[in-house]
């Protein structure tokens, strides 16, 4: 049984493309892990003040309070209740259970996961032009820049395996 498992994981690896897929279902692994660890931080603001938290949070980076952003993060902050800290810690959850299937699946150079993977990053693209189109950040053009060339290299895979079948 091991044997063969080692052979089907070096056909894999022989086959092109398999680096860069490896890459990205670690970068999709990550942004699920990265979410599930703020889902569990959220669990922690359970009966406890979180406007006093967020005030001191505010005052921690130096902000002021008053400013636009730290007023509306404030204001936002104002309405959430536990009921709401567990429904965004689960839904962290579920995010996070997505990307690791998706991981898996583009680990395993898995077609689904590649049309998965294309269409999950694919929605935020407009949406992230909007954004720097807005507000020119240097923050904004990376993420809008790393989107798109993930979506566009696992399109380049899916036609290269579309043509590679084809003939």
């Amino acid at each position: 049984m091991k044997k063969s498992h080692t052979k089907v994981q070096k056909q894999i690896s022989k086959q092109p493309h398999t680096r860069g897929l490896h890459v990205v279902a670690l970068f999709e692994g990550a942004k699920g892990i990265l979410v599930l660890l703020v889902g569990f931080e959220l669990l922690s603001y359970i009966h406890t003040d979180v406007n006093e938290a967020a005030m001191h949070l505010v005052k921690q980076f130096h902000l002021n309070p008053a400013s636009h952003y730290p007023r509306v993060f404030l204001d936002l902050v104002e309405h959430i209740d536990d009921t709401k800290l567990w429904s965004m810690a689960f839904a962290a959850t579920m995010y996070f259970v997505v990307r690791m299937i998706e991981a898996g699946g583009l680990w395993l150079r898995k077609t689904w996961a590649e049309w998965f993977a294309v269409l999950s990053g694919g929605i935020y693209v407009p949406v992230e032009i909007y954004e720097v189109a807005s507000k020119v950040t240097w923050p904004r053009i990376t993420v809008l820049v790393a989107n798109i060339g993930i979506v566009s290299y696992l399109l380049f895979v899916l036609i290269k395996e579309r043509e590679k079948k084809a003939t």
